[in-house]
């Protein structure tokens, strides 16, 4: 293994290790909620995350933003923009943050109503709701930190900050639900205590090993305006961009609820297959975006080409493993996280889509990484925008003929369609 590649493997095992955590804890909820008897439970679980999922991937680009910027300005040895990003992320973060409680009426709402999912299900996804939204100022200064540490080419401390948040998640929301009768809402509490949690330690670990940083932090200029504007011009591609995502995503779910509780419950137990993949393939993406970034900020363009071809290598090794393993044994994983029959026997008939997830998005992940490490982000927004385009359109086609097959098709071919746009942009530019 070239020095490249353990390079690779240094910065994305810990990516993938943190990463895992997340969509293993959504499994541990969806499990919890699986065994209450109701396949309601299971939608309105999935309903309200989801509801959370997008409202963060909304203000992704505080995480991808600053990853990009810290880690060019660390390939620049331009410390003093460092450690100003760091703050600056994180005061942007709590800026939001308050919006989001401020407005926390109107945006549940807002979304329920368009969700429209079942009364009972709605009703649980709003007491879920209700809870969860109390997170977001820790949500989104973690997300700061994260790209922060990430930038600073520390992919460890997220691992270690994830597995903790995570661990104390499922040990409350088991304690919750099992121990003192608590149903959806012991799931949101416990979830709760975990963010809080993991903020905390992101800043003990912050102030402990990267304190002496602070002898190159300037307030002044902080805010000035042609830096905020800078931060801004790359966080707005980045946002736009996920207002993509999010709305295919939220589309996605909304599709699914209309069509019933059971198939909201087979397209979310389905989509923990796609998340998963995700999270590891993401590791390496993380890797990408970490090293690209320095590569450009030194100015040294054939280690970034270099880097480039390596990321590439390893995502489709993880694609090609997870399309092994999702073929032969995925089934039966559904079965573990649900034991309502219905639900695992309609699963079937959709499988396939599944299966064919990791090869179809690895592309679209693995470039996401390079483009937001380049901060090439017109790049990421106008492939999104595009893709975005062809899954509306696809869907809107063949959904009376083929309904939650039309649904599936549509997203496949949406990931392909980011990764192939993305791949055509890059040998433009480079």
């Amino acid at each position: 293994m070239g020095g490249v590649d353990r390079q690779i493997m240094r910065l994305a095992l810990p990516s993938i290790i943190s990463n895992i955590t997340v969509p293993l804890l959504g499994l541990v909820d969806v499990a919890i909620v699986g065994h209450m008897g109701s396949a309601v439970y299971i939608g309105a679980i999935s309903i309200g995350s989801m509801i959370f999922n997008i409202l963060y991937w909304v203000f992704g680009f505080l995480r991808m933003g600053t990853s990009g910027m810290t880690s060019q300005a660390l390939g620049r040895r331009d410390l003093t923009t460092v450690t100003q990003l760091a703050v600056r992320a994180m005061a942007v973060g709590l800026v939001v943050a308050v919006a989001i409680l401020v407005l926390q009426v109107p945006i549940k709402q807002g979304a329920l109503l368009f969700l429209h999912p079942e009364t009972e299900i709605l009703q649980l996804a709003s007491a879920y709701f209700n809870i969860c939204v109390w997170g977001a100022p820790a949500m989104l200064t973690l997300y700061a930190l994260s790209g922060w540490y990430v930038g600073m080419q520390n992919t460890r401390f997220p691992m270690a900050i994830s597995i903790t948040q995570n661990i104390i998640n499922i040990g409350a929301s088991l304690m919750l639900v099992y121990g003192l009768g608590m149903k959806v809402e012991g799931v949101a509490l416990g979830t709760l205590i975990a963010q809080y949690a993991g903020v905390a330690m992101a800043l003990f670990l912050l102030f402990r090993y990267y304190g002496r940083l602070r002898i190159h932090f300037k307030s002044r200029g902080l805010f000035d305006y042609v830096k905020m504007l800078d931060f801004f011009k790359v966080n707005s591609d980045i946002f736009l961009r996920t207002l993509c995502l999010v709305a295919v995503n939220f589309y996605f779910l909304a599709a699914g609820a209309r069509q019933g509780g059971v198939v909201l419950a087979v397209n979310t137990l389905l989509m923990q297959l796609y998340i998963l993949f995700s999270y590891v393939v993401d590791g390496f993406a993380f890797a990408g975006e970490a090293m690209s970034g320095k590569c450009l900020g030194a100015g040294n363009m054939g280690a970034l080409h270099n880097t480039v071809r390596r990321v590439f290598f390893w995502g489709v090794v993880v694609a090609l493993a997870f399309t092994l393993v999702y073929a032969l044994g995925g089934q039966r994983f559904l079965a573990l996280l649900t034991n309502e029959r219905q639900v695992v026997e309609a699963a079937a008939e959709y499988f396939p889509w599944a299966v064919a997830v990791p090869l179809a998005g690895v592309a679209a992940f693995v470039w996401d990484g390079i483009f937001i490490g380049t901060t090439a982000t017109r790049g990421m927004l106008l492939s999104s925008a595009i893709a975005t385009a062809v899954f509306f359109v696809l869907f809107i086609v063949l959904r009376d003929s083929l309904g939650n097959h039309a649904l599936w098709l549509a997203f496949v071919v949406y990931l392909f369609a980011r990764g192939v746009v993305q791949t055509g942009l890059w040998k433009r530019k480079y």
